[in-house]
């Protein structure tokens, strides 16, 4: 297993030769604020040459579980956080991603923000990548960097290189939610 550091990235077609279904695991842990804790969802955007979703269902967030091309299934929505683990996963099947696509974008928002919300009630969040066939741990990213008042988070970036796929550390964090996040990458 390779552990990431921000915008640094790993060929995962050379990594793991053989490999073709992957496994994007989430968590992050909670702090209550008056009894209540953080609803974070993972989200994946699937880019186009153009920066942005060829369609609203290249789109995969917890109102929309699976691409267009089916290649990218988020398992359900987790809204506490509170899990040993990964708290939301996704899995990706790289052969089945369309060629409209050439990365996707996977990142961490706070749907409760309207209650005051932001990554400084979530601590260490992470992203692993997975091979789905023996469940082993690529990589991973653990985030250290303080995100104090940001509610949007995008943690790594998958992207087609030639025919290899390669996971890029990101952590880019800001303000505005899911609203935000779809601004920049679906209008």
């Amino acid at each position: 297993m390779i552990n990431l550091e921000k915008k640094k990235s790993i060929n995962l077609t050379q990594a793991v030769p053989s490999l073709n279904n992957v496994r994007v695991g989430l968590s992050w842990d909670d702090v209550q604020i008056n009894g209540k804790s953080p609803d974070c969802d993972a989200s994946v955007f699937m880019l186009g040459e153009n920066g942005k979703v060829p369609n609203d269902k290249y789109f995969v967030f917890f109102n929309n579980l699976s691409s267009e091309d089916n290649s990218v299934i988020h398992n359900g929505d987790n809204r506490t956080g509170a899990s040993v683990g990964d708290d939301e996963t996704i899995d990706i099947n790289l052969s089945q991603v369309s060629s409209l696509c050439v990365q996707m974008i996977v990142t961490i928002t706070i749907h409760n923000i309207d209650e005051g919300f932001n990554f400084d009630a979530t601590i260490n969040p992470s992203v692993r990548i997975y091979n789905s066939i023996n469940n082993s741990i690529i990589c991973q990213y653990e985030l250290s960097e303080n995100f104090s008042g940001c509610d949007s988070l995008i943690i790594g970036r998958l992207y087609r290189n030639g025919s290899d796929w390669e996971f890029e550390a990101m952590g880019q964090a800001f303000s505005g939610g899911l609203e935000a996040t779809v601004d920049l990458y679906c209008k």
